[in-house]
Order: C-alpha cells, then sequence, then structure tokens
C-alpha cells in the first residue's frame, strides 16, 4: 500500500501561481511514476502529467504543458505540482496519483484532493 497525502491548495487570484505538495508513504519502493489530475463537478477527471520516481522524466498533457511543472525530492518522497499564470478555468480539485506498473497506465492510489480556486 501507498499513502498519498496532497497538500498546499487554496485560492489564488488569476495569473498567480500555487505549489501543490504530495508526500508518498507506505511502499513506495513500488511506485513507477506519480500522477496529477484535476476533477471539477460533473466533468470527468483531467490528467495533467506524470513524473516517473526514478529518473524523474517528466511528461504533461497539452492543456497545461508550459504553464504546469512537475518535480520531485525522492529524499523526502515528495512530488511537487508548481502551477504558473493560473486561470479561473484551473479552478478543481486536484489529486496526485502512484502507478506501480510500467506497462498498466491504471494508477492504483490516490490521494485525497487539494481544492485550487482561482478567481478572476
Amino acid at each position: 500500500q501507498v499513502q498519498l497525502v496532497e497538500s498546499g491548495g487554496g485560492l489564488v487570484q488569476a495569473g498567480g501561481s500555487l505549489r501543490l505538495s504530495c508526500a508518498a508513504s507506505g511502499r513506495t519502493f513500488s511506485i513507477y511514476a506519480m500522477g496529477w489530475f484535476r476533477q471539477t463537478p460533473g466533468k470527468e477527471r483531467e490528467f495533467l502529467g506524470l513524473i516517473r520516481w526514478s529518473g524523474g522524466s517528466t511528461y504533461y498533457a497539452d492543456s497545461v504543458k508550459g504553464r504546469f511543472t512537475i518535480s520531485r525530492d525522492n529524499a523526502k518522497n515528495t512530488v511537487y505540482l508548481a502551477m504558473n499564470s493560473l486561470k479561473p478555468e484551473d479552478t478543481a480539485v486536484y489529486y496526485c496519483a502512484a502507478r506501480s506498473s510500467v506497462v498498466e497506465v491504471a494508477y492504483d492510489f490516490w490521494g485525497q484532493g487539494t481544492q485550487v480556486t482561482v478567481s478572476s
């Protein structure tokens, strides 16, 4: 089992920045990659990007490429999502998730989510 706890959400004005954290605990050695997602009411969960636990390579969805950056601190078992130039449409609950499989895309463990609200 892997436990994930997000933090760092809040209220920010449009154009501002915010950094979310996701602290992992438990069987972190089993993690292949960590992903970030977001969801708004009535919409499907949106994939934002991922970072491979070893090596640190990243991949981003086109919708956030250039504005969002994922990084990690392996010593702290923590992954970050730095968000810049925030827009009201970025308002959502943001989730981190852990993926164990190299082949399967499905994420096995999820955090509880943190609310991000961008005011216009």
